[in-house]
């Protein structure tokens, strides 16, 4: 069944309306029609089965069948800050890490990332990413669309992580902490900031500013990982321990 996303106020008591793209995708490319099923969330705690009412160019109207809670997002929420790989990377990271389950994501520039971005190129990525992981949370049938951040510093980093649980930053150099033996002591945390480096990995200034302001490092195994196979990786393993994934 075709999942759309909306805001709250454009919820009434019996019917959901939904304009701009959905309006284009569901004439144009789903081709639906007036009877036709869908499930449309409200982004935050609610999901609602409709049945299509109306369409025409500018808005879509659907009936309500049924309200109920979203059961798809977990607990914990992890929030990733990603170093700006090259290419089409991030749009990897973004897809996967939503399927994952993702609260929100930041790129963030590093003294190794090749990748800089002017404020007009910025727009454009932003748009593209968002529009990735709007994509891919209804997919992957989830509740809500994570946030994607505009980019920032590392230094602000490390301000922005201070109201979480716990902070991790998965690093090569690191041969003695391992992400296991940190998740056996912190089964309680609920927000969890994960810190990838780009191609080029944390410089050795970053790797100190990181652990004064009390962010662990972590090993991920004896192997290295891409940049855009690091993220989705611990993402998957916090899922797996303090998440949802796996079932009860």
């Amino acid at each position: 069944m075709h999942r759309f996303f909306t805001s709250e106020k454009n919820i009434s008591k019996n019917k959901i309306t939904l304009y701009g793209e959905d309006v284009d995708h569901i004439r144009k490319v789903l081709r639906c029609r007036a009877g036709d099923a869908v499930v449309i969330s409200d982004g935050r705690d609610y999901e609602y089965n409709c049945t299509i009412s109306s369409i025409d160019k500018k808005e879509v109207i659907c009936e309500i069948n049924e309200k109920r809670p979203n059961v798809t997002e977990a607990e914990i929420k992890i929030h990733l800050y990603q170093g700006i790989p090259k290419a089409a990377k991030m749009d990897l990271i973004i897809q996967k890490c939503t399927e994952l389950g993702v609260h929100s994501i930041t790129p963030v520039n590093m003294d190794r990332a090749v990748v800089k971005f002017d404020n007009k190129e910025n727009d454009n990525k932003l748009t593209r990413w968002r529009r990735i992981a709007e994509e891919a949370a209804k997919q992957s049938c989830r509740g809500r669309i994570p946030h994607i951040f505009e980019p920032m510093d590392f230094d602000d980093v490390l301000n922005d992580i201070k109201d979480y649980d716990m902070a991790i930053m998965p690093y090569e150099r690191e041969d003695k902490l391992g992400l296991k033996h940190i998740l056996n002591d912190e089964k309680a945390c609920k927000d969890i900031a994960v810190i990838i480096g780009p191609e080029g990995g944390f410089s050795d200034k970053e790797v100190i500013k990181a652990n004064e302001a009390g962010i662990v490092t972590v090993t991920l195994g004896p192997r290295i990982l891409r940049t855009e196979t690091a993220g989705f990786t611990c993402l998957a393993i916090l899922m797996y321990e303090l998440g949802d994934m796996g079932g009860e």
